[in-house]
């Protein structure tokens, strides 16, 4: 099993470029299985996750390869096969996306349920009431849930949850209804840039979705939609995890392929801590005063502050100049982090959804165990300020979001390393 071996202090200087959105990237690959004809994809990431998906399509009939520039090719072969099966919906959540195109394109939908996550409760339900509006029979069998429906047809529904929208049913839902008939109406859609470009993506193909982007999505079913080419957008979350490692190592980086649009959020707190963050040409550049200010911090459903950036912020305001406070209000339970902080000389408190931040002037290396994806970016990150070595294990946790980040860390000044045992 990988671990990362760190030696803290460098300071990071130099270009980094954001990779692709992994969870718009995720749901556009399960849209294909709706297309007629080839789909060509730029900008895919190559994570773990988007592997997970290529080997759930290739069990769909879907065709799916790189080519040698690194473009994704896209072909439904065979139409057969509707089941995702739990060994591989149990290894990555987002296999849950394919439930709206199997349903609308091969009118049969048996998707393994994908059980707990670290994070917290994370439960499928509005997609299955989403897909049951839309006229669809849902029956549980062995854990699977089994949709059938002859025929789609439009309705309005609402897709809010005791935390805010969701993101993947959302996309799921809107995926299903491009080919249902009539008009759809998505009330309390979610807003993220990522479901926005499902909706692009998806229009590219023929589909007529309006409103993608405001808590109203409106769908008008099309009879069939062709395969397209297409650029996923940069990644927001990968691109916030490296200005806070600008911010956090007092260092300066160019971040190229970052649009801070989707940003201002995260970008708000941190030129309030006390970071620079400006656009140039290529992208935005970032660098740090020396004195981190205190801020508080309270995650929210897009345009709010994401919740995957509020682990990697909590490492920030470790080092803050007093004490800050985090909230967190779309998943309560997503703390894991805290504890291997607190190992490395954090002062850190939990009280409920709340995390009580008091900062220290240093922390101090240690071997953590990292429990979930940007928990362990937080981890990471941690690790380059760190006095001493810090060992990061089980860091495929990282590699289902970051391509390759230890490279890039490494070409801009850490000291990181990958280790196999």
């Amino acid at each position: 099993m990988d671990y990362f071996e760190i030696n803290g202090g460098n300071r990071l200087r130099g270009e980094v470029t954001i990779g692709g959105a992994k969870n718009a990237a995720l749901p556009i690959m399960a849209a294909s299985i709706l297309c007629e004809g080839e789909t060509v994809l730029h900008n895919v990431p190559d994570l773990h996750d988007v592997r997970q998906m290529q080997v759930l399509l290739g069990k769909l009939g879907v065709r799916c390869e790189r080519d040698a520039s690194g473009a994704m090719h896209i072909r439904v072969e065979d139409e057969m096969n509707c089941h995702a099966p739990y060994e591989l919906v149990s290894k990555m959540r987002a296999s849950i996306c394919v439930m709206g195109p199997l349903l609308a394109k091969r009118k049969r939908a048996q998707v393994s349920l994908p059980g707990g996550c670290a994070i917290g409760d994370r439960p499928v339900n509005l997609h299955v009431q989403g897909m049951e509006t839309l006229g669809a029979d849902s029956d549980l069998v062995n854990g699977d849930m089994l949709l059938k429906a002859k025929k789609l047809r439009g309705a309005e529904l609402f897709l809010g949850g005791a935390f805010g929208s969701t993101v993947t049913g959302t996309a799921n839902v809107m995926m299903a209804a491009t080919l249902a008939e009539g008009r759809t109406v998505i009330e309390s859609a979610a807003c993220e840039p990522e479901v926005v470009d499902v909706a692009e993506f998806l229009n590219a193909c023929g589909a007529q979705i309006a409103g993608q982007g405001t808590p109203r999505i409106t769908i008008d079913g099309v009879t069939s939609l062709s395969g397209t080419e297409y650029t996923i957008i940069p990644d927001r979350i990968e691109a916030g995890t490296f200005m806070i490692a600008a911010a956090i190592t007092n260092g300066e980086l160019e971040l190229v392929n970052c649009r801070l649009e989707h940003m201002l959020a995260i970008v708000d707190r941190l030129r309030r801590v006390g970071i620079n963050v400006e656009r140039v040409e290529k992208g935005v550049t970032v660098s740090s005063a020396r004195r981190l200010e205190t801020v508080d911090v309270t995650t929210q459903p897009y345009p709010g502050f994401p919740t995957d950036l509020q682990a990697q912020t909590m490492a920030l305001l470790c080092l803050a100049d007093g004490n800050s406070i985090i909230t967190e209000k779309i998943y309560p339970d997503r703390f894991l982090h805290v504890a291997e902080l607190n190992r490395m000389g954090a002062h850190l408190r939990k009280e409920g959804p709340t995390v009580i931040v008091q900062g220290v002037k240093k922390l101090v290396g240690a071997p953590v165990m990292a429990s979930d994806l940007r928990a362990s970016a937080a981890l990471v990150l941690a690790g380059l300020i760190a006095k001493g070595t810090t060992r990061v294990n089980r860091v495929y946790h990282i590699d289902r979001g970051y391509e390759g980040i230890e490279q890039k860390l490494a070409a801009v000044g850490a000291d990181v390393s990958r280790v196999t045992e």
